[in-house]
């Protein structure tokens, strides 16, 4: 069973999503994960680190495309059998 994390939106939401792969890229961590694991194509999200508070961990989505595509290329390298559309 893959690692889950609850994600909470700006209006309260909870969701949980399945961690596939984590990496650090220049001293920041970052987590590729899905909200479904059954199917054959599935939507992935990259999450960065931000912040740590205590033990809670804060994860955000990459808003920089650079960024964005940067680190989805390090995942697709980790995850040879993966293709990631952006």
């Amino acid at each position: 069973m893959a690692e889950t994390i609850k994600v909470y939106t700006d209006d309260g939401e909870v969701t949980e999503f399945y961690v596939l792969e984590q990496t650090r890229l220049c001293g920041t961590d970052y987590l590729l994960a899905v909200e479904d694991t059954d199917g054959e194509e599935m939507q992935a999200w990259i999450f960065k680190q931000t912040q740590v508070e205590g033990e809670e961990v804060i994860y955000t989505v990459i808003d920089d495309e650079d960024e964005l595509r940067a680190v989805s290329g390090v995942f697709t390298e980790l995850l040879d059998d993966c293709d990631f559309e952006l």
